[in-house]
């Protein structure tokens, strides 16, 4: 006969040898010093809590593609319905991470908290109103990576389950809320794209219909760069800068443009990096691998050098 024991019982936490008070006092002070580098009129304030802002992408996805949402019952008015109540619940909470997002930046500024409640509700209006285009948008883009991936089998697929179409959908909702301004809201939805597609854009780019990222590990994006209409990526590709510039004091000077110019038609195959302000001219095609920080014209090819053989013996080489 078999004996089962009990395991043993978890010591409640205040058996421990964990000095919590301590710690928690500790954490106070922690706090205490941050105000010195932060308002102290706007360190108190909530910040936009980025589950909430989780629920509402997937609402927003949800209204703006109910087939694939889900919750209706396939009738023109069932969808309706479904669109209208689902987009509801998603700007109400909106509207709520909107509030919280300007409380604290109208604190840091030192601005009148009564124009709060118009700006919110100008904010989330524009928005809303934004939203059948960004539908547009995102289904041009869905074509390109049906257009562009031999593997796709249907517009649904990649709707569903293609990280590139993901990370622009998360793009063109959260670039809409920057422009609009709402940046700090804006950076954490790109970054809940980034930590769930591996691709990492800044709110602030600019990216034109039928933006195609295929595979899309590791591609960056950087805050000022401006992408054309039709334009393909390969994983691991980097748009970024290629130096900062500072002010007399040594700060970085922020805002300036330092990204590049990729003009309509352009391919970049994997592991590209290109840096600075610098433009790839309409239909080039960038080779794996290039590291390219110079502005190329119209219709070019920019492929590495051609690998040469030669031998050597004891070293020689070296």
């Amino acid at each position: 006969m078999s004996v089962h024991q009990n395991p043993p019982a978890v010591p409640a936490l205040s058996s421990l040898v964990i000095p919590l008070e301590k710690i928690v006092a500790e954490l106070k002070e922690s706090r205490k010093r941050a105000r010195t580098v932060t308002a102290k009129s706007a360190y108190a304030r909530d910040l936009p809590n980025p589950d909430v802002a989780g629920r509402v992408l997937k609402e927003l996805f949800a209204a703006l593609f109910p087939r694939h949402g889900g919750g209706q019952d396939g009738t023109d008015d069932g969808i309706d319905f479904f669109v209208g109540h689902t987009l509801n619940t998603a700007l109400r909470q909106l509207r709520g991470l909107l509030h919280q997002e300007l409380r604290f930046t109208f604190a840091l500024e030192q601005r009148d908290d009564s124009a709060i409640d118009g700006a919110v509700a100008s904010i989330l209006r524009d928005f809303a109103e934004r939203l059948p285009d960004v539908r547009d948008s995102v289904l041009f883009d869905a074509r390109a990576a049906f257009d562009g991936d031999p593997s796709a089998q249907s517009i649904e697929e990649i709707l569903l389950s293609y990280p590139g179409v993901k990370a622009i959908y998360h793009h063109r909702i959260a670039h809409q809320l920057f422009r609009l301004g709402a940046p700090i809201l804006a950076r954490i939805i790109s970054e809940l794209s980034h930590s769930s597609t591996g691709i990492d854009i800044h709110p602030g780019a600019q990216i034109g219909s039928s933006f195609f990222i295929d595979h899309g590990t590791g591609v960056v994006i950087g805050e000022t760069a401006q992408i054309g209409e039709r334009v393909r990526l390969y994983q691991a590709v980097t748009l970024g800068a290629k130096r900062f510039s500072v002010d007399d004091s040594g700060a970085l000077v922020k805002g300036v443009p330092r990204h590049p110019i990729v003009e309509d038609d352009v391919v970049i195959y994997a592991g590209a990096t290109i840096l600075g302000r610098i433009t790839i001219g309409r239909g080039s095609v960038i080779g794996g691998n290039v590291w390219l920080t110079r502005s190329v014209p119209a219709g070019s090819h920019v492929l590495q050098a051609q690998a040469t053989a030669d031998s050597f013996e004891s070293g020689s080489g070296i």
